[in-house]
């Protein structure tokens, strides 16, 4: 056990500095030398004389799985074998010990995710370590099975990885292998998983006036179809909106400031009010005037996301609230003369030229506030909604 007749835990391995010898269970041993180095020993008895087993070092044995081996080494030991002979003999290739594990789980396991999971190692590990001792393979074999399809292939990628690493683990337990070549050892070493684009579901700005009137004409609560429109009206986002403080607001001004922390970008972000949008401001003042929110839920907290979605989708509206900020940027395009960083600014996104970011230092408020009351107008010119 540690110093204190513990045993060790995570934590403690990682922050230990002093040399020294640290007690697990099962004859484990911690030890830390004057260097700073960490290794895994294990200390038993095989048939009547005391040993010492080296099960590797910290940095690539973890110690879950320095247990794993220490306990698996002892019941050899106790049955009268020797830990060392085993390792070095009757080692199962990789695909008998995937056979092996996959026997000892198919009972528990669905017909579809049992198909998957052998038919995945078969397609992509077999080719390359199928044929290789559990104990021979190294974290570049598991690069090597991973690396083809990481970025193309990526969700499938991490399964294979997870399933070669449930592979190791049994290794580790039946005291092949001290370490997992496919666990934290390559974690740092492969690439970044591979960013997916989302895209909102979102209406052709033809039919966003025609959304508008489905939700006024609605039974919903009046802050939610207020905000649902006002949302639409400043090209905002959903969070935005339903956290919008009165303190934030200028109706006169038609401004709407909001702040650094609640902004994506976390920048300020300054919103010119249409004529439109000042009177949903006024109606949801009337509404609940003594509320610190814009849109207060009916307890008086901040609507929860799923008011929007929800009214949407329930009136069969085929966008979700974020989608109407694309609606907006497809109209400014195409029915605008509005230049495009007018038309960013407007959607608060970022300057990604870091050449162009330096000159842009205007918010191109004024220009924005023009576009936004086109928008508004086009909104309630109802002529549009077929055109």
């Amino acid at each position: 056990m540690g110093k204190h007749g513990r045993k060790l835990t995570a934590a403690f391995v990682r922050s230990v500095h002093e040399p020294g010898l640290y007690w697990d269970e099962h004859g484990l041993v911690l030890r830390v030398k004057p260097s700073g180095y960490k290794q895994w020993i294990q200390r038993l008895f095989i048939h009547g004389k005391r040993r010492e087993l080296g099960l590797g070092s910290v940095r690539l044995v973890t110690l879950a799985e320095a247990r794993d081996a220490a306990l698996a080494n002892r019941k050899v030991a106790r049955a009268g074998g020797d830990p060392r002979t085993k390792r070095r003999s009757s080692v199962p290739t990789f695909e008998q010990a995937a056979a092996k594990v996959f026997a000892m789980h198919r009972a528990n396991w669905t017909e579809r995710h049992a198909g998957q999971w052998i038919a995945t190692l078969r397609t992509y590990a077999y080719p390359g370590i199928g044929g290789k001792r559990v104990d021979r393979i190294r974290s570049a074999d598991v690069m090597g099975v991973l690396m083809p399809i990481w970025n193309d292939k990526y969700q499938t990628a991490k399964r294979v990885r997870q399933r070669i690493s449930t592979v190791m683990r049994w290794a580790i337990a039946q005291g092949y292998r001290v370490d997992n070549p496919a666990g934290d050892a390559i974690g740092a070493a492969l690439p970044k998983p591979p960013r997916v684009q989302k895209h909102y579901k979102a209406l052709p700005y033809r039919k966003v006036a025609a959304a508008i009137e489905a939700v006024v004409g609605s039974e919903a609560r009046l802050s939610v179809k207020l905000g649902i429109e006002f949302l639409v009206l400043t090209a905002c986002r959903s969070g935005e909106v339903r956290g919008a403080r009165w303190a934030e607001i200028d109706i006169e001004g038609g401004e709407w400031a909001i702040p650094a922390e609640r902004m994506k970008s976390r920048r300020e972000h300054r919103v010119p009010l249409s004529g439109r949008a000042r009177e949903i401001l006024a109606e949801a003042k009337a509404h609940a005037p003594r509320s610190e929110l814009v849109f207060p839920s009916a307890r008086g907290l901040v609507l929860p996301s799923f008011e929007f979605t929800g009214l949407l989708k329930a009136l069969g509206v085929g966008a979700v609230p974020h989608g109407f900020r694309s609606s907006f940027r497809d109209w400014a395009a195409e029915r605008t003369d509005a230049p495009r960083a007018v038309m960013e600014a407007a959607l608060a996104h970022a300057v990604r030229n870091r050449v162009e970011a330096a000159y842009a230092r205007s918010d191109l408020f004024e220009r924005r506030r023009v576009l936004m009351e086109q928008w508004a107008e086009y909104l309630g010119d109802r002529g549009e909604v077929t055109g």
